[in-house]
């Protein structure tokens, strides 16, 4: 089922540019802003 605008995001992990994991829940009751992108140098 896709998400609409003001859904809460479902959990997920993720790596941190300093190798370490990240989770959504990690992160429980702060401001979050997820942003995604292309893959560099691809079309698109």
């Amino acid at each position: 089922m896709p998400l609409e605008a003001g859904d809460p995001a479902p959990d997920f992990s993720a790596t941190t540019d300093a190798g370490s994991a990240l989770s959504l829940a990690d992160l429980r009751n702060q401001r979050v802003m997820l942003y995604f992108y292309p893959r560099a140098d691809t079309p698109g």
